[in-house]
Formats: C-alpha cells, sequence, structure tokens
C-alpha cells in the first residue's frame, strides 16, 4: 500500500543511465517528486491519484493490467525512449536475445501505449521526428554526475585484490563491505574474481569486480590513480601460515593505505597507524576503520608516506 502518493512515479528495469541523463533531470527541473519502482517490482495499489507515470523503455504485462485498472487516476502516463525501440529494422543485427527483448517489453506495446493515451518522450530530435504523429517531447540530457568533476562528491576506491585461493576471506569482507557502502556514500568497492565472485557481490552498490589477469597487467592495474585503501584480510589456517607480505608493496604502489590482518605474516612488516593499520579479524573493527580512514585524509596521507618510505627508500 502507498501511504503517500508521489507526484511522478518512474518504473525502470534498474538504476540505469537512460533514467539518470534525461528523465530524472527533466522532472527535478519541474519540481516533481520522484519514486521509483522497477520492472520486476509488483505494482503498488493507489487509494488517490498519481499525476505521472512514465515508463522508461520497457514494459511487462503486469504493469500493463496496473495501467488499465488505474488509468483514470493518472494524468500523464509517459513512455521514454532513447532508442529507436518501435521500429523492428533496425534491430537487424542485434543479438537474438536482444532483439527478442525489444520484441517483448518495447515493440508490441505502442498500439496499446497510443490506446491508453500515453505520451512519447524521447531523447533526439531525430526520433521525435520519426514519430512526429505521437508529437514527442524531446528531453536534452543532463549530467548526472553532479560535483564529482570538481571533487565535491568524489569517489575513494576501497579494494582487495585477492586470488582465487582466498575465497574465504572474501566471504568474511562481504557483510563488512555491504556495511561500509551502506553507510559511506563517497565508497565504491573494487576486488578481483571470476564469474561467481562477480554474482556474489552484484547486489551491493557502487562494486566493480574485475577479472583474473596476467601479472603484467595487474602492475600496470595498480600504477594507475584513484585508489584509497587497500585490505589485506588473513584468516588463521594453516594454509595462510605460508604466505608472505607482499599485499603490502602492491597496496603502496597503488597509492593507498593498507588495513591488514593482525598476524604474524603483516606483523613484521607493519607498524600500526605508522605505515598501515593492524586490525584483529574482527569484521565490525574493520568496517569503523575504514569509515574512519575514509574521512581522515590527513591520517592517510601520513601512513602512504611513511610506506612509500619504506617501499622505496631513497
Amino acid at each position: 500500500m502507498v501511504s503517500r502518493q508521489p507526484r511522478a512515479l518512474i518504473v525502470e528495469q534498474g538504476a540505469n543511465p537512460t533514467s539518470d541523463f534525461f528523465v530524472r533531470p527533466w522532472l527535478d527541473a519541474n519540481g516533481e517528486e520522484i519514486t521509483t519502482l522497477r520492472l520486476d517490482d509488483s505494482p503498488p495499489l493507489l487509494d488517490e491519484s498519481l499525476p505521472t507515470v512514465i515508463f522508461v523503455r520497457y514494459i511487462t504485462p503486469a504493469w500493463r493490467q496496473w495501467v488499465e485498472k488505474n488509468r483514470q487516476k493518472m494524468s500523464r502516463l509517459v513512455l521514454f525512449m532513447d532508442d529507436d525501440l518501435f521500429d523492428l529494422r533496425p534491430h537487424t543485427g542485434l543479438p537474438i536475445r536482444y532483439r527478442w527483448k525489444l520484441y517483448r517489453l518495447a515493440w508490441r506495446h505502442q498500439a496499446w501505449l497510443k490506446k491508453m493515451g500515453a505520451e512519447l518522450w524521447v531523447s533526439t530530435p531525430w526520433l521525435a521526428e520519426k514519430y512526429v504523429s505521437w508529437q514527442p517531447t524531446v528531453l536534452q540530457p543532463q549530467s548526472p554526475y553532479s560535483g564529482v568533476g570538481s571533487g565535491l562528491s568524489a569517489q575513494k576506491t576501497l579494494f582487495y585484490h585477492g586470488s582465487a585461493s582466498h575465497s574465504q576471506e572474501l566471504e568474511w569482507l562481504y557483510p563488512m563491505v555491504e556495511q561500509v557502502l551502506n553507510q559511506d556514500h563517497t565508497l565504491s568497492f573494487e576486488l578481483i574474481g571470476n564469474s561467481k565472485v562477480r554474482n556474489r557481490f552484484t547486489a551491493l552498490p557502487r562494486v566493480h569486480v574485475l577479472y583474473p589477469m596476467e601479472w603484467p597487467a595487474y602492475q600496470a592495474l595498480l600504477s594507475r590513480p584513484g585508489r584509497t585503501i587497500g585490505l589485506a584480510p588473513l584468516l588463521e589456517n594453516r594454509f595462510n601460515a605460508a604466505r608472505a607480505h607482499t599485499k603490502f608493496f602492491d597496496i603502496t604502489q597503488a597509492g593507498a593505505v593498507g588495513i591488514y590482518a593482525d598476524h604474524p605474516v603483516y606483523r613484521s612488516i607493519i607498524r600500526h597507524q605508522h605505515n598501515g593499520v593492524l586490525l584483529p579479524m574482527d569484521q565490525q573493527a574493520w568496517a569503523d576503520e575504514i569509515l574512519r580512514l575514509s574521512n581522515d585524509e590527513q591520517s592517510r596521507k601520513k601512513m602512504l608516506e611513511n610506506a612509500k618510505h619504506q617501499v622505496f627508500p631513497l
């Protein structure tokens, strides 16, 4: 049940660039209050009128039924598209699964949309000219990257570059990473893993999973700037007892400050709060320290400089 109706409801397949470049800026500029639902969400019950309903690119049979039931409660029904979804000819040559998706979720609904009195919003004058009989509205794209270029809300990269032998550490990290990403929206998380790892972490916001790579490619990756906090967890087991502290060199090369397991492997190289942070394998302690370091640039800078002097002595 929707307790307080929004002025505008966006129905989209998920977070996507189409909505962020076109639809949201247009609604924001017009003072619309926005609520968003996913295409695979259950349609809401409506107790009162809903001024604007916008389907971004796609619509499903369940949402069609909902529109038919509630059309009289909507002042505006809109379909926005930024590709030519209503002509099958340009789809030739696209992957067959994508062509079927365009047919199933877009093309076959155009007659129904007209019957329902839907407006057509488009991304370019070219589309507006092609579908001129529908009298489309052209939305100009706007930047969704507010403040990023100026550094006002720049992302900081938290990363863990464990190999396939660190699957237990990845599982240990998951709830802690989930917590910090939800609490600090300036943090993104980067890790290396296969499709299983990607599927495991895909539900978390701002996660980037890199596929495993050869050593020269990894060295080049570390040499690119942009990483802030590196993680080096290490669970107590017989396999990990044979590890060396090479992660210290990787994290320092990446220009980041490391949080390391308080384990004999890292005690030999890390001085706590001098060239890195040593912590017991306690997830809440790691989460708290990540959040602290994320907001303490001076502390990060000091520890990184000490680590660099140790790794790259003059």
